[in-house]
């Protein structure tokens, strides 16, 4: 794994037990106890998990706020400064080149998060289509470290490490403030389903910032958490992973995601296509499933319907909060009420499952 890429705080991952895996291009932590108790510990106490590896790009000038508007399918006009939106950046086509959480400090001035995987490919797609916008692209990606701080005692333990008030951040909003006495800019947000912090900071102070974290919420049971507990986390809270439940063959409408697509707002890339398929009527859905036979589903199986394909799994796995075996799956659209009965293809083998309600798990923000 020479030549991947390594966070800040990849020296320190063996002190706490971390097991290493390539992902998107990175040497990361999958696990540092097991993934099973790292979920538990989110859910019921608080994790820290590095994103370090996720990408920042800054957008400034004139005509930030259009050129990001037409980047994206969610209004960007109607937010505040200080404010965080979850938006997708797609294709004339209608897939997605990446989701993204957008930071605005002003309307001259944003930061866009991207998935780490995504960093480059976003970027070139950004300065693609700059056009003739009045506006600075820079890849801050390099010179930001990111921990996020997930869970119900989140806030309690965080509060211990600064003067600044994190009650007054409301949901979806950041301060820049200091935290252990380095400055970060931390917002009320994150990708579990739990309320809590993502902390950017300075690379220098990251791992300083880790291991004080760790200590001060030693006591209330505070662990690190690594990549298996971070995806079972946003799985069962219904949040989409790119490449799985959104990609460049999958829209944001088909995704369930059309609360994020404003197709009454200025045009944006997409917005054509994706107007047509909201008009015509999906051919395809995402839907949550439950296993009835036995069997944890994975991603790309096929889905089956009285011998017709008729989908595939785009995550499966087994739900530790839940304790049973579950799944997404993009299906035909004919198919996707409540309690439909399908089988999940392993091979030669088929398993019956059912359509249930998703998200699978109640968010539990503050807001």
């Amino acid at each position: 794994m020479g030549s991947l890429k390594r966070t800040p705080l990849f020296e320190i991952y063996k002190k706490y037990g971390g097991k290493i895996i390539e992902f998107g291009g990175w040497e990361m932590p999958v696990q540092y106890s097991n993934i099973i108790e790292e979920h538990h510990t989110v859910r019921n106490h608080a994790g820290l998990f590095d994103v370090s590896h996720m990408g920042e790009i800054k957008v400034d000038g004139p005509d930030a706020e259009d050129f990001v508007q037409y980047l994206v399918t969610n209004d960007v006009k109607k937010m505040k400064d200080n404010q965080v939106q979850y938006n997708l950046m797609c294709y004339p086509s209608g897939g997605v080149v990446d989701d993204l959480l957008i930071y605005k400090y002003s309307s001259n001035s944003y930061m866009l998060v991207v998935n780490a995987a995504n960093i480059d490919k976003d970027y070139d797609w950004i300065m693609q289509n700059k056009g003739n916008f009045d506006v600075k692209i820079e890849n801050m990606s390099d010179r930001i470290a990111q921990l996020a701080f997930q869970g119900p005692q989140a806030e309690e333990i965080l509060q211990k490490l600064t003067d600044y008030d994190l009650s007054s951040i409301k949901f979806f909003y950041f301060t820049e403030t200091k935290v252990g006495g380095k400055d970060v800019l931390i917002s009320r947000t994150g990708y579990t389903g739990e309320d809590g912090f993502e902390i950017y900071l300075a690379p220098q102070d990251a791992v300083y910032m880790w291991d004080l974290i760790l200590e001060t919420g030693r006591d209330q049971g505070v662990k690190p958490v690594g990549l298996g507990a971070r995806d079972t986390l946003r799985f069962e809270a219904g949040l989409p992973l790119y490449g799985h439940e959104i990609s460049e063959e999958i829209t944001p409408l088909e995704a369930g995601l059309g609360i994020f697509v404003k197709l009454n707002t200025d045009d944006f890339i997409g917005k054509d296509v994706l107007m047509k398929q909201k008009e015509e009527g999906l051919k395809r859905k995402l839907v949550g499933f439950e296993m009835i036979d036995r069997g944890i589903p994975r991603a790309q199986f096929k889905v089956a319907k009285d011998g017709e394909i008729i989908g595939f799994v785009t995550t499966g796995s087994y739900s530790p909060t839940l304790d049973k075996n579950i799944g997404l799956a993009l299906v035909k659209s004919q198919y996707s009420e409540l309690g439909t009965e399908f089988e999940v293809l392993r091979g030669k083998r088929s398993m019956r499952a059912k359509v249930i309600p998703i998200p699978f798990y109640k968010k539990n923000y503050k807001k």
